[in-house]
């Protein structure tokens, strides 16, 4: 079995790799196709990490409120930020400064959380109880919004009603958007 840290660290290598193909890829083409998978991945991510991963660092840890409310923050930024991402085309002179923006600003969160956050969290719970809580953390990211949605509220429940409206017009959207075929995405057989 995966141990939750081990399933947040596997989507953070995801959001890097979608990262390093939009910054190294001279075709527009490409760097469309991985500008959905990163928002796609990095907004199921957020809402997962909201409404499983903090109420346990809620639960689990002495400081964990404190670390929910910073990391809920963090997020707020990175959200609003994508949501201005998403929707940019390769031309913009703003594309790649705005993907760097928000890189900086994740690869930041993502230091926190893999060197502090989640070793904590991990110390205080046992092997089991992390298992549980990376398959709860997987099967909500397929119930989530696909996209960005800053002014939506970040803590459940009013996240998790809000999500459960706003997932399948998401999902509608990403029926039409092109993603790389060589990775999992909502729609693989897009052109």
């Amino acid at each position: 079995m995966t141990l939750i840290s081990d399933a947040i660290k596997e989507d953070h290598r995801e959001l890097e790799s979608c990262y390093d193909q939009i910054i190294n890829s001279p075709d527009a083409d490409t760097q469309i196709r991985f500008r959905n998978q990163f928002t796609w991945e990095l907004a199921r991510h957020s809402v997962g990490e909201e409404l499983v991963v903090y109420p346990a660092f809620e639960k689990y840890l002495k400081d964990g409120k404190e670390i929910a409310d910073k990391d809920r923050a963090e997020h707020q930024i990175a959200i609003e930020k994508l949501k201005k991402f998403e929707s940019m085309k390769p031309s913009n002179p703003e594309f790649i400064p705005t993907i760097k923006s928000l890189m900086d600003d994740l690869s930041q969160h993502i230091k926190e959380e893999e060197t502090h956050d989640f070793p904590a969290l991990e110390e205080a719970m046992s092997a089991s109880e992390s298992e549980k809580l990376a398959t709860t953390f997987s099967r909500t990211k397929m119930f989530v919004p696909s996209r960005a949605h800053p002014t939506a509220p970040r803590k459940p429940p009013f996240e998790t009603a809000l999500g459960l409206l706003t997932a399948p017009i998401d999902r509608i959207g990403d029926i039409f958007r092109k993603f790389p075929k060589e990775t999992i995405s909502p729609n693989p057989s897009t052109e």
